[in-house]
């Protein structure tokens, strides 16, 4: 349950960043109250995820999550560019996501 919450958590996580995008520095309605409502939906996900996770090993995952899926769906949803040096970056970062959960033990 404890991965759970925290996949949960970075799924949250990518909404409000997105959501955000979408608000146009919050002078959209929708798209601010869905950031806002997601942003303490994944904190709170991420809180209980910490109950029985390393702080370090979970926050770094949530994170993680949160930077690959805000990657991707940045160049789909907003037609952003990735050069081939960022995208071996964000491999790294998944690669790193892997090995935590790989290496945790739980």
């Amino acid at each position: 349950m404890k991965w759970i919450l925290l996949v949960l958590a970075g799924l949250l996580e990518i909404t409000w960043a997105c959501a955000m995008k979408y608000s146009q520095g919050f002078t959209q309605l929708v798209p601010s109250v869905v950031t806002a409502v997601s942003y303490m939906a994944s904190a709170v996900s991420l809180s209980f995820a910490l109950k029985e996770l390393p702080l370090g090993t979970a926050y770094a995952m949530w994170t993680g999550f949160g930077i690959a899926g805000t990657t991707l769906l940045g160049i789909f949803l907003f037609q952003e560019n990735l050069t081939a040096p960022q995208a071996f970056c964000v491999l790294l970062i998944m690669g790193g996501i892997a090995g935590l959960k790989l290496l945790s033990g739980e």
